[in-house]
């Protein structure tokens, strides 16, 4: 059962929107690592909190990665908790678990899916020139995006070789399909 759960999560709904097949990789693994630590952990009678420490300390330290977005932490914490349920349900309470499992696919298929929040992207643009206006700055990223720009941050601005860096959330247009009536 877990094996079906986290292959929808990790493949089914994750790859299929994301593409990094990186982390399609890493969700499986750490899920089945998971899944097969908590069993030994019930068999071996061992404190059930030395596990969940042992898996905190392992998130904590692989997700303080900058390349990691929100949503891909929202991944792994599916993949972990997907791990933990049905590695703690054993036999004793299938149906349960695949119902947990279920619940959890669902909230995530539905929370990252894009027509829930609309389509906006992440981007962090270096523009070759310094605008001191906010105004013209906006209709600038908008000009280059191609889009509406919902907010942006300047992160960096180098008067010397005129050029400012811009961290910028737009919404992007779904892409035009070619020959479609």
């Amino acid at each position: 059962m877990d094996l079906v759960a986290i292959l929808v999560l990790a493949y089914g709904l994750y790859y299929r929107r994301h593409h990094r097949r990186d982390l399609l990789f890493a969700y499986i693994a750490l899920n089945v690592g998971i899944f097969a630590v908590v069993s030994l952990l019930l068999v071996q009678r061992v404190d059930i909190a030395v596990g969940f420490g042992l898996f905190g300390v392992l998130s904590i330290i692989r997700l303080r990665s900058s390349e990691i977005t929100q949503q891909e932490i929202a991944y792994y914490f599916i993949a972990i908790v997907l791990g933990l349920v049905n590695g703690i349900a054993g036999a004793s309470w299938p149906l349960t678990a695949l119902l947990l499992n279920a619940v959890l696919l669902t909230v995530i298929y539905v929370g990252d899916h894009p027509q829930v929040l609309g389509r906006t992207r992440h981007q962090v643009i270096t523009l070759d020139v310094v605008h001191t206006d906010p105004d013209l700055l906006r209709a600038d990223l908008e000009s280059r995006l191609r889009a509406k720009v919902l907010q942006w941050e300047v992160t960096q601005v180098d008067y010397v070789r005129d050029v400012t860096v811009v961290d910028v959330r737009f919404a992007s247009t779904p892409p035009v399909r070619v020959g479609a009536r």
